[in-house]
């Protein structure tokens, strides 16, 4: 039974999912070896807790005991040692997140858990750096962690059936819908909105429109809830790109990065994290 959760990197994803997992009833260590990015988390989780309450998300006598399931830690090691599960939040870099996976099963309990955040790299690969292959999957969580409701869970090669119960178990603890699928290169969600995203920067490279008529078109026509230009800026397109480096890598031509959003990402527009992406987020009305 799974009562203590360690994620392993504050940022956006991560200090995201300590604060479902603790809203869903779990003692939550939060942990990254950067003081300053630890201070930025514990703000941003304060944020998220008294909108919560204004939106009636959750009642004010409910928020002491959240706060009370909550802690932070600068060592990794620490962090894990009594963990049941550890969900790895760290960049999408291969050698850091080897580097953290090898800790984790250095110093973690043998009957811990291990998940990767993830949104195109391999669960199995994760698990070939431990000596609990059978215990590892991939949770794939969606920005902004505590408004979106689906965890995408992956199963690696060696992934056995009770790890795949016990994260569904905790996913669904913490207010999410989950989808199972088998690891290949992008899942479905990051494959799908890759292509849709590379392929609107291709249309506005192209000139069939500006970014606002070729968001407002998918929002629309498709039924999106965001655009696909309003979506790269909030994921960052530094990310979206990297994430297409990736699937061009693994599946070919079809996900060749467009030439204008690798102009983006050398001019340092990479969305809402820098100010500037495609839209302008320099100006307070469109903060």
């Amino acid at each position: 039974m799974i009562k203590t959760v360690t994620v392993i990197g504050s940022g956006v994803m991560g200090r995201g999912i300590a604060y479902v997992a603790a809203v869903g009833g779990y003692q939550v260590t939060l942990v990254d070896i950067s003081e300053s990015a630890i201070e930025s988390a514990k703000k941003e989780i304060e944020k998220i807790l008294s909108k919560a309450i204004e939106r009636k998300k959750l009642k004010a006598e409910e928020v002491g005991g959240v706060r009370a399931s909550l802690t932070y830690h600068t060592d990794i090691a620490q962090s894990v040692e009594r963990a049941n599960l550890v969900i790895e939040a760290v960049p999408e870099k291969q050698t850091l997140k080897k580097s953290v996976f090898e800790t984790m099963d250095a110093c973690a309990p043998s009957d811990c858990f291990f998940a990767t955040n993830t949104s195109t790299m391999s669960p199995t690969e994760m698990g070939s750096y431990t000596n609990r292959p059978e215990k590892v999957i991939a949770m794939h969580f969606f920005n902004p962690v505590h408004k979106m409701p689906l965890v995408e869970i992956v199963r690696g090669l060696e992934t056995n059936d009770e790890t795949v119960n016990i994260v569904q178990e905790v996913a669904t603890n913490m207010g999410k819908e989950t989808v199972v699928v088998n690891e290949f290169p992008g899942f479905v969600t990051s494959r799908i909105s890759a292509m849709v995203g590379n392929e609107a920067f291709y249309m506005l490279q192209e000139g069939v429109g500006s970014p606002e008529e070729i968001d407002k078109a998918i929002k629309l026509g498709l039924n999106y809830p965001m655009g696909p230009f309003e979506l790269g800026d909030l994921v960052g397109l530094d990310a979206r790109l990297n994430n297409l480096k990736y699937l061009h890598e693994k599946l070919g031509e079809k996900f060749r990065p467009c030439p204008l959003l690798e102009k983006y990402v050398k001019a340092g527009r990479l969305g809402r994290k820098t100010g500037k992406g495609v839209y302008d987020y320099t100006d307070a009305t469109k903060s």
